[in-house]
């Protein structure tokens, strides 16, 4: 199969284009688009071979569900057997934009969209081509992150195209994405209100609109013994191809572990990675060293994270050692999410020092 490759960014959209690419979803095929979070692999959500064809595609386990993108608030009803007050709040708070609602879904969805679950995660994406590609293609579109199964979440086309060259009909360029990682998912068929992946949307701006959130203990843990209600909790996500360990501590004592372990990998002929930041990089000896920028700057580690670990298995890096990030505020901020990435990415390898 030859995927074509269309370009085009939020002030020079080709309608034209996008009515092709929609053309394609309708008949059944996939197009990978962007969104302000990562680029997605979209196929019709309401079309099960559509959807069996993505987790082909990533070789994703197909217990892993799917997130539907809509482009219009009222796309939800159709597609839930009930939207409740809470998810209304939510959507006029936060929609379009970085989070993901689960709720239980209707018939007009196959399980093979929502990995066998009778809920579907539903996010309306705060991004204009995404937006404009939803709607051509019909108004519904499952779409995982548009990378193989288990490696990290392309934010450029240059990785989409990496992963899924031959295997989907068209990828839209829009250029990198803005916030790097993966939307906030939140579980509304709880009692209350569950995070089940922590994103950009914290618990303490959704707390603000619904009052008390929980957190699910398996963002920060393994969870991989466990089924997935939403995409990214089972099974090791946004892996590098290095071997990566996260070192936690003060910092001096980090850059000194590190530094150590650096120097025993490259003596057995190892090439090493180093993630630091602006503070500390100029410490560090390895083959290749990454700042994820300020520490105080989350966003800017968010938009870095997915892109520096591409980056690694471009130069053939096969060991990777990062510091972690703060998660431990009283509202998890988007560092939480960071984390989250972070140890999934390194397979829960994290020693504290």
């Amino acid at each position: 199969m030859e995927t074509k490759i269309i370009r085009m960014d939020e002030n020079n959209i080709d309608y034209e284009m996008l009515e092709k690419a929609g053309a394609i979803i309708k008949a059944g095929g996939l197009v990978a688009f962007p969104t302000e979070t990562v680029y997605g692999l979209g196929g019709d959500a309401l079309n099960e071979e559509s959807s069996g064809k993505i987790y082909r595609a990533k070789g994703r386990p197909s217990d892993n569900p799917l997130i539907v993108h809509i482009c219009r608030l009222e796309a939800m009803f159709s597609i839930v057997k009930k939207v409740p007050d809470a998810a209304m709040k939510l959507a006029e708070a936060f929609w379009p934009g970085p989070l993901t609602i689960i709720l239980n879904k209707s018939e007009k969805v196959p399980y093979a969209t929502t990995g066998g679950l009778d809920t579907v995660a539903i996010r309306m994406p705060e991004h204009k081509v995404a937006l404009a590609f939803i709607e051509a293609s019909g108004g519904y579109i499952a779409a995982p992150s548009a990378n193989t199964s288990g490696k990290p979440s392309p934010t450029l086309a240059k990785y989409v195209a990496e992963d899924m060259d031959g295997k989907i009909e068209m990828i839209i360029d829009g250029g990198e994405v803005g916030i790097g990682l993966e939307s906030t998912i939140v579980d509304l068929t709880e009692e209350i209100p569950m995070i089940l992946r922590p994103g950009y949307i914290t618990k303490e701006m959704l707390e603000r609109v619904l009052g008390e959130v929980k957190v699910d203990a398996a963002v920060l843990e393994d969870s991989s013994g466990k089924a997935p209600k939403a995409p990214g909790m089972k099974y090791r996500h946004y892996a590098p191809k290095g071997k990566l360990t996260i070192i936690a501590g003060n910092q001096e004592k980090v850059v000194g572990e590190i530094n150590n372990r650096a120097a025993m990998m490259r003596e057995k002929g190892e090439k090493v990675g180093i993630i630091g930041t602006d503070d500390t990089i100029s410490l560090y000896r390895a083959d290749s060293i990454k700042s994820a920028g300020r520490r105080e700057d989350e966003e800017s580690i968010a938009r870095t994270l997915y892109k520096m670990l591409r980056e690694f298995d471009d130069e053939n890096v096969t060991v990777i050692y990062s510091e972690a990030f703060d998660e431990t505020s009283e509202n998890g901020g988007i560092g939480q999410a960071i984390m989250n990435r972070l140890l999934k990415a390194a397979g829960h390898h994290i020693e504290s020092i």
